[in-house]
């Protein structure tokens, strides 16, 4: 087992190797700290840095704990998602209209599959948009909460790009009412918490 863990720690950056006899020394059994603890000697690394990393590590915990507790009920995220489908119905629908004008679509089934292309489309670009923009659709605004990333941070754009991409998977909507975070947020790392929450989280950001 002791081999095992001078192997684990081997492979470990600095900065990691750190963390681990600093910040998150609960976490790990004491055999694990000794193969770390020989691992920094062996690398002879600096231990000035020790302070600056421990205190890093420390407050992304912090902000990770705080952004855990804030995670809004089921309840909410059912509101966020009734409110955002007829956000999508409504932009939809008058996209719809004003492509009529141009296009002439005949009734049957191309004007279906147009139909739900279109709302599709919509659907896609409304999270897509407006998430990247403002970390919010118009139901996250009315019920004051916000899409972040699981340490509090603004997500990366490519983060609601795959969020939003996962929102199309067979009963991703339905999950959330099983667990913390949904199928899309576990997939792009992110998830919604209260706004007074993620404003904390940023304060706390601001100094790693």
């Amino acid at each position: 087992m002791e081999n095992e863990f001078m192997k684990a720690m081997s492979e470990r950056t600095d900065e990691q190797l750190i963390k681990i006899v600093t910040a998150e020394r609960d976490k790990y059994n004491p055999t694990a700290i000794d193969a770390a603890e020989f691992e920094v000697t062996k690398r002879n690394i600096d231990t000035n840095k020790f302070e600056e990393i421990r205190e890093k590590a420390t407050t992304e915990r912090v902000a990770k704990k705080e952004v855990n507790s804030g995670i809004v009920s089921s309840g909410k995220r059912f509101l966020n998602f009734i409110i955002d489908f007829f956000a999508c119905m409504i932009g939809a629908s008058i996209l719809g209209f004003i492509i009529s004008f141009f296009i002439n679509i005949s009734e049957g089934l191309f004007l279906l599959l147009f139909s739900q292309l279109l709302f599709l489309g919509t659907y896609f670009a409304y999270y897509a948009i407006m998430e990247i923009k403002f970390q919010k659709t118009v139901g996250k605004f009315l019920t004051k909460t916000k899409v972040v990333k699981m340490d509090g941070r603004k997500p990366e754009n490519s983060e609601i790009i795959m969020r939003t991409f996962c929102r199309f998977i067979p009963f991703d909507r339905v999950t959330f009412l099983f667990m913390k975070n949904g199928i899309h947020d576990f997939l792009s790392k992110t998830t919604v918490i209260k706004d007074n929450i993620a404003e904390n989280a940023d304060a706390k950001n601001a100094y790693i």
